[in-house]
């Protein structure tokens, strides 16, 4: 596969390009993303769904600077889909072969299961482990939902209810007392089976109410990817920009390139997550650009392979140099096991003092000093697939503590994402002490509330002075090169 990809969603909104840049056989990271606002379905909707002249140029306007974009970053594959706006016009061929003669590039148009499905094909290899979901993507033209449980995609619908079709057709046309009545036929569609209490938010409206509500409760993370909150704790604010006029979208949060299909956006939602019997949303950063490159990687599987992350892949191959690539996680797991009787911790939290320990040298590619300051920033900025908010904090509050028990004094705002501080200090011995063994041969053995450090074949140079730095849990006492 190439290294570089481009993918294009062509939308009946805006028209978004990604390139994708692979680091190893599974391991990628976004590179560059563009957008242009085209609106190629702009008066379509109120006639006869077909595209018109002036949104078709703006279309072949964008589609050849994002060709101009994918040379510049050298991508061997570009992949373009079109999908509601496109589908639904009767002159789509039409558009299709303009683009194909004239930029040389192919567009494939997508039905909307096949939408819904690339969408849900995205959040469930890339958010973190969510059970049983509905995705949600609310689009210009249209809403795609796709039912995921035990980690499968079930099912897949699409109705024709999107943002600037509602705008054109009701909105704009003043027309909104006809607007429920439009709506209810749709909203029947949607089948019982797909009520769910996770709803994964997909698209551009829904990002923007959760940015909004981020802003709100003045979040700890900039991160949307993953951001959770209570559908029936927030509704009051998604309908204060329901119910806004435009002028006072900006004091809920909200983009000036939203506020034209923003209430619409909001509507929807409300709608559908009530039609659902939603309560928690589950914000993703990905959607059909995402799904496409995806369905490209992953061929013919549909999911990666077991245990495999490609953020955690691909930090790994850009910031960690081989001559770094210590043992820290394989002591990490050791004394995590020989503690495991006393710390009580379970499987999961294994799982993150193993990534931190993977990660716990990319800081050093930048600068030896304040690495584990670069490397947490790192984590937060890059680790961005599969790991929720509170993985991020404390994966990236491990390394940076480096060992050293938090400070109740400082005001970081991260501390609100942590677990209780005696898990925070457990973690961190744990991942400080590995840190500082880089010898073979080492055992251990926990015996009479003290861990014994030794290796059976020669006496270990350990570093004395880095190890009584690390913050202990009170009932844990060290002795090294002493054997049980």
């Amino acid at each position: 596969m190439a290294k570089k990809t481009a993918v294009i969603d062509l939308g009946s909104n805006s028209i978004r390009m990604i390139v994708f840049e692979k680091t190893s056989r599974y391991g990628f990271y976004t590179a560059a993303e563009f957008k242009r606002r085209v609106r190629l379905g702009e008066n379509a909707y109120n006639n006869g769904k077909i595209l018109q002249e002036s949104a078709m140029q703006r279309a072949e306007e964008a589609l050849g600077f994002f060709k101009e974009c994918a040379a510049r970053h050298k991508c061997a594959k570009i992949l373009i889909v079109g999908t509601s706006a496109l589908r639904d016009a009767p002159n789509s061929k039409d558009f299709i072969k303009r683009i194909k003669d004239k930029l040389g590039l192919n567009i494939r148009c997508i039905d909307g299961k096949n939408e819904s499905y690339l969408g849900g094909l995205a959040a469930l290899n890339l958010l973190s482990p969510f059970g049983d979901a509905t995705t949600l993507d609310i689009g210009g033209g249209s809403s795609e939902l796709c039912l995921i449980k035990n980690n499968k995609i079930i099912d897949c619908i699409s109705l024709d209810i999107g943002t600037v079709r509602l705008k054109e057709l009701f909105y704009d046309a003043d027309k909104l007392d006809a607007l429920d009545a439009f709506l209810e036929p749709l909203l029947e569609r949607i089948p019982p089976h797909f009520s769910n209490h996770n709803l994964i938010a997909i698209g551009g409206s829904l990002r923007a109410i959760s940015n909004s509500i981020m802003q709100k409760n003045s979040y700890a993370l900039k991160n949307l990817h993953d951001f959770c909150y209570d559908f029936k704790k927030e509704k009051g604010h998604i309908l204060k920009i329901l119910n806004s006029n435009t002028d006072a979208l900006i004091n809920c949060g909200i983009k000036r390139d939203r506020f034209d299909t923003i209430k619409e956006g909001a509507l929807i939602f409300v709608k559908i997550a009530q039609k659902l019997g939603a309560r928690r949303i589950i914000t993703s950063g990905v959607g059909i650009r995402e799904g496409v490159y995806l369905q490209d990687l992953l061929r013919p599987a549909s999911r990666f392979p077991h245990n495999f992350n490609p953020s955690l892949r691909s930090l790994q191959d850009r910031f960690l140099k081989k001559e770094l690539r210590y043992k820290t996680s394989y002591f990490a797991a050791k004394i995590f096991e020989i503690l495991r009787e006393i710390h009580g911790l379970d499987h999961r939290y294994k799982h993150l003092l193993l990534t931190a320990a993977k990660l716990c040298h990319i800081g050093e590619c930048l600068n030896f000093y304040f690495a584990n300051e670069h490397a947490a920033h790192f984590i937060l900025g890059g680790l961005n697939y599969g790991f929720s908010h509170q993985d991020k904090a404390l994966i990236a509050s491990l390394i940076k503590l480096n060992g050293k028990k938090p400070n109740p004094y400082n005001n970081d705002p991260l501390t609100a994402l942590l677990p209780h501080i005696k898990i925070v200090i457990w973690l961190g011995f744990m991942l400080g002490l590995a840190k500082n063994i880089h010898e073979d041969g080492v055992e251990f053995k926990f015996l009479n509330n003290t861990l014994y450090i030794y290796s059976p074949a020669k006496r270990l140079n350990l570093p004395q002075d880095e190890l009584k730095k690390i913050a202990k849990p009170t009932i844990i006492a060290l002795a090294i090169n002493q054997r049980p």
